[in-house]
């Protein structure tokens, strides 16, 4: 079992602090996971991310509804869709009524690469809790949110 004090050789002035920066360093050691398993396929997990949220969209949706749904919020957000633009996995579509309006949709080479892409290892990580642990980490998480 891990100990964040060994870990980053610290010491906390108290329980909450040490809760706080543990909550930091793990989000950050999921997301060097989650980026080692796309490395390959020479995407970030921000881009994943983005390919999953229009792969669940069953119809093209715009850029803020693609930034809104976004796990990890970035003002980068449309120079990484544009990134998978120009990689060929998602399309820009104008709005006939609007042309100020744009689109995104996942095409074939997006939702191939999504299954492409095996992730059952990095979700393992949670196989560590019990399902009555899971429940209560989402609790507590929820509850700091």
């Amino acid at each position: 079992m891990g100990d964040i004090a060994k870990d980053i050789k610290s010491k906390f002035p108290n329980e909450r602090v040490k809760a706080l920066i543990n909550l930091k360093y793990t989000a950050h050691w999921l997301d060097s996971l989650g980026n080692k398993v796309v490395k390959p396929y020479n995407i970030s997990i921000q881009q994943y991310n983005i390919l999953r949220i229009l792969k669940g969209a069953s119809t093209p949706i715009t850029v803020n509804t693609v930034k809104e749904r976004m796990i990890e919020k970035s003002p980068n957000s449309t120079r990484l869709m544009d990134k998978l633009c120009e990689k060929g996995f998602i399309e820009r579509v104008r709005c006939e009524n609007d042309r100020r309006v744009v689109y995104i949709k996942i095409n074939e080479e997006g939702i191939k690469l999504l299954e492409e892409i095996d992730m059952t290892g990095f979700e393992k990580v949670m196989d560590k809790l019990t399902e009555e642990e899971v429940i209560i980490l989402n609790r507590l998480l929820d509850k700091i949110r």
